[in-house]
């Protein structure tokens, strides 16, 4: 029989066996999962984009503390809430059903109030907590810690439930919080190569817009090119310039960019109660979080719906200096304006100010030198022209006494006739060319400018318009003031009965009548809807020997044309 006191050393010498065993254990644990520290930090600091990156840390962090769900909050400009929240652990099923993302409220409000390292056994027995929304799924085992960029809070990396049911213990915030440390210089790293890439596509647009410029491209396809390119660089869903409504306190979207922008373009835009509105009274940029339910913002009767965070950018130097406002938007969820956004868009701004005042510059000098010509022609036309017209009637009328043939001496005649209508012809062209708005009263075609742009406030967009033929020589006078309340009458229907989307107006001058048209793509004219306005046109056209024709485009809509001879015999 084995004496006890001889197995003493041997138990003594298992135990030291097992010892150093569980010491090899812990020391080659540890070592690994310095390992995967390193690989993590390594791994977060490969990336550039921001984006990217802030998946990697979430994603690492997970997988460092065997974490069942983890997230990133990323702080608003506010302080006080969040304005990004990333997953991980969740499908998109899941994040679906739970709703909106969390703002910064509870515990995840509590590292924002208080930006230190939070461990919890049980995260609801905190007093931040008050439960979770519908179809999240319970979560126990809490750890949380910040990150910072140099001195800021960027945001705080939140885990919960440890897998196999075990607490977070003061190594595992001790790994999250070296993480941490790499994720603040690895994010600022992304925002600096970011903000150099996003100054280089300034650059380049910048240039291009001036390339435009100096080339003398049109007014709209300038804007269009800031709107565009604005929008590629700030990631917007939508971007609409509007510009002031003469004679009136509206702006009107001359033109719109990405989701829904055919539905922008044209639309009157009240200057109370509108993002943009706010940023043409100040002269300055006005942000906003969400657009579509701002309460400051409100007038807009749902036209911002599915959209976020925004921006509207004066395009002027001053605010009685303002041409217009840029209005860029994101799509809900994306990230807020930042101030370090701004800058280069006022900049950008400056420059679709710049080629509003040029394009006006441009048009004024073409109209000048257009009226220039204008006078040189019309001189040219009396001077020599008629003068010689002249001379050579009387040399005819002269010489018709001496042709004995009678058919002959007629035909002279009749030259003499035709020299003569040809001089008043060439008259009356004389005086349209040289007719101004101020000196003679505005042309016909200047009225029905004038009557067009001033729908536009009516119908919440500008109507399309063209003209063609002898407007202001050959249509009388009686005639064109039938003709200007045919328009108005017919502008003024579409805008209360029609519910159109588009208005189109047509006015030519034949050399026998002139033809008004007003299409619109609204819900028609029903049968037997006839009005008091349809009446009032058919006796207006009957007054000057004209007609009134009501019919409707393939697509839906109505068209009216309204005809009157050139030289009615009744015209009153």
């Amino acid at each position: 029989m084995e004496d006890p006191l001889s197995r003493m050393p041997r138990m003594r010498l298992d135990e030291l066996l097992e010892e150093l065993q569980a010491r090899i254990n812990a020391a080659r644990g540890t070592r690994d999962r310095v390992h995967s520290l390193l690989e993590a930090v390594v791994s977060v600091g490969r990336e550039l984009d921001l984006s990217q990156v802030l998946r990697r840390i979430v994603e690492a962090a997970a997988l460092l503390v065997d974490a069942q769900y983890a997230a990133l909050g990323v702080i608003g400009p506010d302080g006080r809430t969040l304005s990004q929240f990333l997953t991980v652990g969740l499908a998109d099923e899941e994040i679906a059903r739970i709703g909106p993302l969390p703002a910064g409220h509870g515990i995840l409000g509590e590292l924002i109030r208080k930006p230190e390292p939070l461990r919890l056994t049980d995260l609801s027995a905190h007093e931040s907590s008050y439960g979770f929304p519908a179809h999240h799924p319970p979560m126990r085992t809490f750890l949380g810690v910040p990150i910072r960029v140099r001195d800021e809070v960027f945001g705080n990396l939140y885990l919960t439930d440890k897998r196999g049911g075990h607490d977070f213990d003061a190594e595992d915030e001790s790994v999250i919080a070296t993480l941490s440390v790499a994720a603040g210089v690895a994010i600022d790293n992304a925002r600096l190569y970011e903000a150099s890439q996003r100054q280089q596509r300034w650059l380049q647009a910048n240039a291009e817009i001036t390339s435009n410029l100096l080339s003398g491209s049109p007014r709209l396809r300038v804007l269009e090119l800031i709107a565009q390119r604005a929008r590629e660089i700030t990631g917007a869903a939508l971007a609409d310039v509007a510009v002031p409504v003469s004679g009136t306190g509206d702006l009107v979207v001359e033109l719109a960019l990405g989701e829904r922008g055919e539905h922008r373009r044209g639309l009157v835009v009240p200057v109370d109660g509108t993002l943009s509105g706010a940023a043409y009274e100040a002269g300055a940029p006005v942000t906003t979080a969400g657009l579509a339910d701002d309460d400051r913002y409100d007038t807009g009767d749902g036209r911002f719906e599915g959209f976020g965070p925004a921006v509207a950018v004066p395009l002027g130097t001053e605010a009685h200096d303002t041409r217009g406002v840029l209005l860029l938007a994101r799509p809900q969820g994306g990230p807020l304006f930042t101030e370090g956004e701004l800058q280069p868009l006022l900049a950008f701004a400056g420059q679709a100010a710049l080629a509003l005042e040029l394009a006006q510059r441009r048009t004024d000098a073409e109209q000048l030198a257009l009226l220039e010509d204008r006078d040189r022609i019309a001189r040219d036309l009396h001077d020599l022209a008629i003068q010689r017209l002249f001379a050579t009637g009387m040399t005819l009328q002269s010489a018709a006494r001496l042709v004995a043939h009678e058919g002959a001496a007629e035909r002279v005649t009749r030259a003499v006739a035709d020299l003569d209508e040809t001089i008043k012809i060439i008259r009356s062209t004389i005086f349209g060319l040289r007719a101004r708005d101020e000196d003679t009263g505005p042309s016909l075609r200047a009225r029905v400018a004038r009557a067009v742009g001033e729908t536009a406030h009516t119908l919440g967009f500008p109507p399309r318009l063209s003209m063609e033929g002898l407007l202001d020589t050959d249509v009388p006078p009686g005639v064109a003031d039938h003709v200007m309340a045919a328009l108005t009458e017919t502008l003024s229907n579409a805008a209360r009965h029609a519910h159109a989307t588009r208005v189109e107006v047509s006015l030519q001058a034949t050399a026998d009548e002139v033809v008004l048209t007003v299409t619109d793509n609204g819900r028609g004219i029903p049968e037997g809807g006839r009005r008091s306005g349809l009446r009032n046109l058919e006796e207006r056209a009957r007054k000057v020997g004209g007609t009134l024709e009501i019919g409707g485009p393939a697509g839906g809509g109505s068209r009216l044309v309204w005809r009157a001879p050139l030289a009615p015999g009744d015209a009153a």
